[in-house]
C-alpha cells in the first residue's frame, strides 16, 4: 500500500503499475475538499516512490467520479473573490501535480465521469472507458464553467469546436461518442476495463505509445492558425448568443476563456480559467442555479423517503376522463411500464385519449427516441373502457374529468362504489378544494389531489394535495406512483389553487391591471420574456391556458380567497372569453394563431383584442421594464410567501422547484424565493410598499416585513 485515505487508496503491483482507486464512504465518489487533499497526498506518495512505473486511476464503485461536492459551494461562493480564487487555484494545482507525474497515467472510466470526474480523467495521459461510461462537463447547468482544468485540457485534446460544444451544452457523452472525438482512447466491455487499461499503460511503459508527447500537447497552446481560431470562436460566440441569450453568463465566459487562452501554455490558460470561474461563482445566475440543484436534491430526497414508507404496491392505474389531459396521463403511466385503464362515457372520447398517446409516441419515433416495440408496448398497456367495472382491480384511480366540482364529486363517488376498499382515488383538479371534493366520499382518508400539468409528458411536476382527512399511507403511495410515472412530486396542503395556480393568478391579475392602466400586452410579453426570462409572457401564456379555463379558475380563486383575489373589473381575460376568443384552442385570443405558406405556426397581436380592451382601459402609455416586472412579480412573490407562512408548502426550496417545474420559472433566477432573496428582502419590502396602493395583492405580509427587519433568510 503506497497510500491509504478515507476516500482513495494507492496500491502497487509486482510489475510496478500502481492503481489509484477512488472509493469514498458514500454511495458515489465526488471531489469534496477532503478528497482533493487526499489526491494531492497520494500524488506526492506516488512521486516519491521509486518503484512506480505507471498509474491506473479507477473507481471502486459502479460509477467513476460524479464531480465536485456541490453542497460545499454555497458557503464557498459566499466568501470574497480572493478566497474563492485561492481555492480554485490551489485545487487546479493538485490536478497539475498529478498530470506531471514522471510516468504514464491512464484513467479507467466506468459510469459517470462528470465535472471534476471528467477533469480527473483529462489529467491522465490516456483514457479507456467501458460501455456504461457517461462523460461530460455539465458545469453550465450550475451557472459555472469547469474549474479544475477542463477548459484547458479538453480543447487541446479534442479541438476547440468539440470542446466548446461539450462545455456550452453540458451534455453527457457515451463512451462511443467520446471515442469518436478523441476524448477517450478505447471503449470496452465492463469486465475488460481494467485489463484494457493495464494493457495500454504497459504499451506506454514499453515505448509503444508516446505518452510524453501526448502530455506536452495538453500543456502547450492550442494548435490553431489565426484564420481557424477566428472562424472557430466566432461560430461558438454566435451559437452561444442564439441559444443562451443574455441571462446565462457561463457559456459566454467559456468561449471567451478558451479563446483568450488559445495561445497560452497550461499555466497561463489555467490562470484565465481560475479567474473566469471566480467571476461566475459570484454571479446571481450561479447562485440561482446552484440553489436549484440543491433544492432539486432536497425535493427528490424527500419524495424517495415518502415513497419508501409506502406499504401499498401499485401495479395498475386508472384514469377517468379520456380527453387530452386524461390521454396524456394514461400515456405517461403506460410509457413507464405501469399499465392503465382509461375510462370515459363515450367511444369518441376514448379515441381522443388513445390518439393523444399515439401522437406523443409518433413524435418520439420521428425524433428517433421511440421505436416500434416501445410504441406497441405503450399502447398495449392502455386499456380503454366505457365501464366502471374494468377498474375494480386498480390500485390508484386518477380522475381527470371536466373542472366542475359537481361533476367531479359524482364521478369520484361512483368510482368509490366500484373499486376495492384500499384503492386510492385522486383528482387531477387544478383549483377545486380537495376537502370539498372529499365530502362526496365515505372514505376520504384514501383521497387526495394529483395535479398534473399540461402537456403531461413534458411537464415534470405533479402537485400531490393533502386534504384534511388524507392518510399518510395515501400520500406515500401516490408519491411513489408519481415517481414510477417519471414525475417529480411535491406535496402541498389543500387551499384554493393549491400552490402553483394560487401564485399564478395574482400574477395574471397584475397583468390585467397593467393592461387596463394603458400598457400594451405585446410590450408586456416582450419584457417578461426577454428581460425577466419567462418562456412565455402573460398574454401568450393565457392564450395557451385558454381564456375559458383562466376565467373559470379566476372565479374559483376569487371565491376561495376573496380578500385578495376578487376578479378584476373589466378583466381583459373575461372580455376575450365573453367574445369567444379562447386562445390557441380556437386560434384567437390576445393573439391570432395560424400558419404561413410553408405551414409554420404564426402568432400575431390581434386587432380584435385591442378593440375589446381599449374601451375599458386608460389611455395608452409606456411603462418601464422595471415597472412591468414589478407589477407582475410582486403579486406572485407575495402569494408564494403567504403559501409558505400558512404551511401550504413546506419549504422555500419546494416552492422554487414547483414553479420551475410547473410554470417554467426562469432557471437563472432560481425560483420565486431565490428571486426575492437575490433582490434582498429589505429591497423587496421597499419595492412592494411602492405599489401597495394598487391593492391587496401588492401588500406584503407582516411576516416578510419582520424577516426583512431582522435580516433573516428563507434558505437559512
Amino acid at each position: 500500500m503506497i497510500y491509504e485515505g478515507k476516500n482513495l487508496t494507492v496500491t502497487l503491483s509486482d510489475d510496478g503499475v500502481a492503481e489509484l482507486i477512488f472509493n469514498a464512504k458514500g454511495s458515489v465518489n465526488k471531489f469534496d475538499r477532503e478528497t482533493v487533499n487526499e489526491l494531492d497526498e497520494a500524488t506526492a506518495a506516488l512521486s516519491a516512490h521509486g518503484d512506480v512505473t505507471a498509474v491506473i486511476v479507477s473507481s471502486g464503485k459502479s460509477t467513476f467520479i460524479v464531480g465536485a461536492d456541490i453542497t460545499e459551494f454555497t458557503a464557498l461562493f459566499a466568501e470574497p473573490e480572493e478566497q474563492i480564487l485561492e481555492w480554485t487555484r490551489n485545487t487546479s494545482k493538485v490536478f497539475d501535480r498529478f498530470e506531471d507525474l514522471p510516468f504514464p497515467t491512464i484513467a479507467a472510466v466506468n459510469g459517470f465521469a462528470l465535472g471534476g470526474g471528467c477533469e480527473m480523467a483529462l489529467a491522465c495521459d490516456f483514457r479507456v472507458a467501458d460501455t456504461t461510461a457517461s462523460i461530460g462537463l455539465p458545469e453550465i447547468k450550475l451557472g459555472l464553467m469547469p474549474g479544475f482544468g477542463g477548459t484547458v485540457r479538453l480543447p487541446r485534446l479534442i479541438g476547440a469546436d468539440n470542446a466548446l460544444e461539450w462545455m456550452t451544452t453540458g451534455k453527457n457523452n457515451t463512451g462511443p461518442q467520446a471515442l469518436s472525438v478523441g476524448a477517450v482512447d478505447a471503449v470496452v466491455a465492463p469486465e475488460k476495463l481494467l485489463e484494457a487499461a493495464r494493457s495500454m499503460v504497459k504499451d506506454a511503459i514499453a515505448g509503444n505509445l508516446n505518452w510524453q508527447s501526448r502530455r506536452e500537447s495538453k500543456k502547450g497552446p492550442l494548435k490553431l492558425n489565426k484564420n481557424e481560431a477566428t472562424m472557430s470562436f466566432s461560430t461558438a460566440q454566435a451559437m452561444v448568443a442564439a441559444k443562451a441569450g443574455k441571462h446565462y453568463p457561463a457559456p459566454h465566459m467559456m468561449v471567451e476563456t478558451v479563446k483568450n487562452a488559445s495561445r497560452l501554455d497550461r499555466d497561463g490558460a489555467l490562470k484565465l480559467e481560475n479567474e473566469g470561474f471566480v467571476k461566475l461563482a459570484k454571479s446571481d445566475a450561479a447562485k440561482a442555479q446552484v440553489g436549484i440543484f440543491l433544492a432539486d436534491q432536497q425535493v427528490k430526497s424527500k419524495a424517495k423517503k415518502l415513497a419508501k414508507a409506502a406499504t401499498k404496491s401499485v401495479k395498475l392505474n386508472a384514469v377517468l376522463g379520456a380527453g387530452i389531459m386524461g390521454g396524456g396521463i394514461a400515456y405517461q403511466s403506460a410509457s413507464k411500464g405501469l399499465p392503465v385503464v382509461m375510462k370515459d362515457i363515450n367511444e369518441e372520447a376514448l379515441q381522443l385519449g388513445l390518439n393523444e398517446a399515439a401522437k406523443i409516441l409518433n413524435k418520439g419515433m420521428q425524433r428517433g427516441k421511440v421505436d416500434g416495440k416501445k410504441m406497441a408496448a405503450t399502447l398495449n398497456a392502455i386499456t380503454p373502457t366505457l365501464e366502471y367495472s374494468a377498474m375494480k382491480d386498480c390500485d390508484v384511480v386518477i380522475e381527470a374529468v371536466v373542472e366542475n366540482p359537481k361533476v367531479k364529486g359524482i364521478v369520484i363517488k361512483e368510482t368509490e362504489e366500484v373499486v376495492s376498499d384500499d384503492t386510492i382515488i385522486c383528482s387531477n383538479t387544478s383549483t377545486i378544494s380537495i376537502n370539498q371534493l372529499a365530502k362526496s366520499l365515505d372514505k376520504p382518508e384514501r383521497f387526495c389531489g394529483m395535479h398534473f400539468f399540461n402537456p403531461v409528458h413534458r411537464m415534470p411536476l405533479v402537485e400531490i394535495i393533502r386534504g384534511e382527512n388524507t392518510s399518510e399511507e395515501t400520500i406515500n403511495t401516490v408519491v411513489a406512483t408519481a415517481l414510477t410515472m417519471g414525475k417529480t412530486p411535491i406535496v402541498v396542503n389543500d387551499c384554493p389553487g393549491f400552490l402553483v395556480n394560487r401564485v399564478l393568478f395574482p400574477y395574471f391579475a397584475g397583468f390585467s391591471k397593467l393592461v387596463l392602466d394603458g400598457a400594451d400586452f405585446v410590450n408586456v410579453d416582450k419584457v417578461m420574456e426577454k428581460d425577466f426570462g419567462w418562456p412565455m409572457g402573460p398574454a401568450y401564456l393565457l392564450d395557451v391556458v385558454g381564456m375559458d379555463t383562466a376565467d373559470h379558475a379566476a372565479g374559483v380563486m376569487a371565491e376561495g380567497i376573496p380578500e385578495r383575489m376578487q376578479k378584476v373589473s373589466n378583466d381583459p381575460v373575461t372580455l376575450l372569453y365573453e367574445a369567444s376568443r379562447l386562445g390557441q384552442k380556437n386560434g384567437k385570443g390576445f393573439y391570432n394563431f395560424g400558419t404561413d405558406k410553408r405551414g409554420r405556426p404564426t402568432k400575431n397581436a390581434a386587432e380584435e383584442a385591442y378593440a375589446l380592451i381599449t374601451p375599458h382601459s386608460a389611455e395608452s402609455q409606456t411603462f418601464s421594464k422595471d415597472e412591468v416586472i414589478a407589477r407582475l412579480m410582486i403579486p406572485m412573490a407575495n402569494e408564494a410567501i403567504r403559501c409558505l407562512e400558512e404551511g401550504i408548502v413546506a419549504s422555500a426550496a419546494e416552492a422554487d422547484m414547483a414553479l420551475l417545474y410547473g410554470l417554467g420559472f426562469p432557471a437563472f433566477r432560481g425560483g420565486i424565493f431565490r428571486y426575492i432573496e437575490t433582490m434582498g428582502l429589505a429591497a423587496f419590502v421597499e419595492l412592494a410598499d411602492k405599489y401597495a396602493h394598487l391593492g391587496p395583492i401588492y401588500q406584503i405580509s407582516d411576516g416578510v416585513r419582520q424577516m426583512a427587519a431582522e435580516g433573516k433568510s428563507y434558505f437559512a
